[in-house]
């Protein structure tokens, strides 16, 4: 999963590397921007052996950086507090069980965009994640589960319930799609979808671990505004 992110990479920069050659003849005059954006997070853990889940949803927020060098490339730097994490999906049975990670994450974004005053734009690149704390959320005594009253726990992955976060550093690949609308030359505002996949581990995995994988992903759909500062 590694080399096949490293892979996605390289093509996604490699493109932009494309878009940027093809523009170098044209005169630009570069920019400047700053920001904040806020949204929310729909989030998950791919985990091996699988765990009934839904989506978590959490919060996202942030400050923003984008320079602008030639016409349709430029470059985002981030710092966002997000919360990911996953929901358990019982199904019929009267359980609830969810864990919290919030994260600071910093992604470096190749930023490839379209138009002028109305933007379509692309954005692709690795992301590195800080965890800050964790928190677990359920209606049953998940520490001693064989004292819960009919707990389906022969029907269910149940390692993860006491496994602390051990990984706090995360490390991933963000791709997104939004628009963007000019309100004049220095504000603007836009709207973005971003998925994100996370290449390290959440829990302690591995071959000899009760799970081989534990890789958290989400997708975060946000809000922001842009003040160009040159």
């Amino acid at each position: 999963m590694k080399k096949t992110g490293r892979i996605v990479f390289s093509m996604l920069m490699a493109s932009g590397l494309s878009v940027l050659s093809s523009s170098a003849q044209t005169h630009y005059s570069s920019n400047v921007s700053v920001g904040v954006k806020g949204g929310v997070d729909l989030s998950r853990v791919s985990f091996t052996p699988s765990v009934k889940q839904g989506f978590a949803m959490g919060g996202n927020a942030g400050v923003t950086f984008r320079y602008i060098e030639e016409s349709h490339f430029g470059l985002i730097a981030e710092v966002n507090f997000e919360q990911r994490g996953w929901k358990e999906d019982f199904e019929e049975y009267p359980f609830e069980y969810s864990r919290t990670l919030n994260y600071v994450q910093i992604p470096f974004l190749a930023h490839i965009y379209f138009g002028r005053r109305g933007r379509f734009f692309f954005n692709a690149g690795p992301e590195i994640g800080f965890m800050i704390g964790e928190s677990t959320k359920a209606n049953f005594d998940y520490s001693n589960i064989s004292s819960v009253p009919d707990f389906p726990s022969s029907l269910r992955t149940t390692y993860q319930y006491e496994m602390a976060a051990e990984n706090k550093v995360d490390f991933g690949i963000s791709a997104g799609l939004g628009g963007e609308f000019s309100i004049n030359k220095r504000n603007s505002i836009y709207i973005e979808g971003r998925f994100y996949y996370g290449l390290g581990n959440v829990l302690r995995s591995g071959r000899t671990e009760n799970f081989r994988g534990s890789n958290s992903m989400s997708v975060m759909a946000s809000i922001g505004y842009w003040l160009r500062v040159k």
